[in-house]
């Protein structure tokens, strides 16, 4: 094993029957229990700041159009795996309005749990319901690419609200109104995106579902519905059992010179609900005889040494997606589940702190607080 790999351990022994029956009791008793997130979830303000406020930037547009977008791959065969420059124009032009407000939420939420400013809080309850309210992104006519987006836009804006909804600062004390309106977009857009996503066939089911459970299960927390957390768990062992005994997801070989980058595009979704899933007493970490670590250790095995995917994927990889510290902020919950190595708990350190909008802004300060703060600050 490479130097990069991950030396894991599974969370428990095996159950003997007693400790099994019992355990199976109160797993019964937690179904109809209150969905909660992650410890660092509760993390309260840092400081209260008494700088002067400042006046909260105009809300983008809400995009109330259908969802019928180019794709940024567009014409380059099956593989999808060759960028077209004018297409990616062309959707980062017509879904800039979208983006704007994904990366303004995380952006807004991390300045307002580090800092305390109420301007910020403002700004995103304003920006948030002001989308509600115009039933933003919820357009029935979609292709590929647009329901795509809205999966997106639903996981990075319910991953960031969950900080204000559970932290032991109480954010939300005095948007109670507000907070009920954004929560009922964010279940539409939850159920939407459930249909949008369900009864595919196996050959079609690859990151996209992953992300698009990723979205459903914060939102099933944000909005304590059992029946998206449900969902969302159920995506997650399709995608466990898409892995295969060396750690690869055939769907995702087929993007060939992009393959490594999309195994490990795949990872932040599936790590983050299998943590969700752990705050609630729901072990996804053995599925298909721990599927997660075996994929893990094949994409950072790949990252060290490509030779490996070049071969199974036929094409020499692409790798400046990876030279991207943040595309491996699903480090910080997979450090959680399974123990790290010291040389990986080394490399995820020199990486951090790990931000990524669509995961809901700053995980290091969610899975790991002790780091040192003056890092990249």
């Amino acid at each position: 094993m490479n130097s990069h790999c991950l030396a894991t351990q599974t969370p428990t022994k095996r159950l003997g029957l007693p400790i099994l029956l019992s355990t199976l009791v109160f797993a019964g008793s937690a179904s109809a229990s209150n969905l909660v997130p992650p410890a660092g979830y509760y993390a309260a303000i840092e400081k209260r700041s008494e700088a002067k406020a400042q006046s909260c930037a105009p809300v983008p547009t809400p995009y109330t159009d259908k969802l019928v977008f180019r794709s940024k791959y567009e014409g380059s065969g099956k593989a999808r795996a060759t960028l077209n420059k004018e297409s990616e124009k062309a959707f980062r032009d017509s879904t800039a309005n979208i983006t704007a407000l994904e990366k303004g939420i995380s952006k807004q939420v991390m300045q307002y749990m580090r800092d305390g400013r109420p301007e910020d809080l403002q700004c995103t309850m304003q920006w948030l319901s002001g989308w509600a309210k115009a039933d933003a992104l919820l357009s029935t006519e979609y292709n590929h690419t647009g329901k795509s987006i809205r999966k997106w836009a639903l996981g990075s804006m319910a991953s960031a609200y969950l900080r204000l909804k559970f932290s032991e600062s109480k954010p939300l004390a005095a948007y109670g109104q507000q907070s009920q309106v954004i929560e009922a977009w964010f279940n539409k857009l939850a159920d939407q995106t459930v249909q949008d996503w369900s009864r595919l066939p196996l050959e079609k089911i690859n990151n996209h579902s992953y992300w698009a459970a990723w979205s459903v299960m914060a939102t099933a927390v944000a909005t304590n519905r059992r029946d998206l957390f449900d969902w969302s768990v159920a995506q997650f062992r399709i995608g466990a059992n898409q892995v295969d005994s060396e750690g690869y997801l055939p769907n995702e070989l087929k993007r060939q010179q992009r393959a490594l980058a999309y195994h490990n595009y795949a990872l932040p979704p599936l790590a983050m609900i299998a943590s969700f899933a752990q705050a609630n007493h729901v072990d996804l970490t053995q599925e298909n005889r721990e599927a997660l670590r075996r994929l893990a250790e094949r994409v950072l095995s790949g990252v060290e040494d490509e030779d490996e995917f070049n071969a199974k994927a036929a094409q020499d990889q692409d790798m400046d997606d990876l030279q991207i510290d943040s595309k491996y902020a699903w480090l910080e919950p997979y450090c959680t589940l399974y123990r790290c190595s010291a040389q990986t708990l080394e490399w995820k350190q020199s990486m951090q702190p790990f931000k990524t909008f669509r995961l809901g802004g700053d995980l290091t300060k969610v899975y790991d607080p002790a780091h040192d703060k003056d890092k990249g600050s």
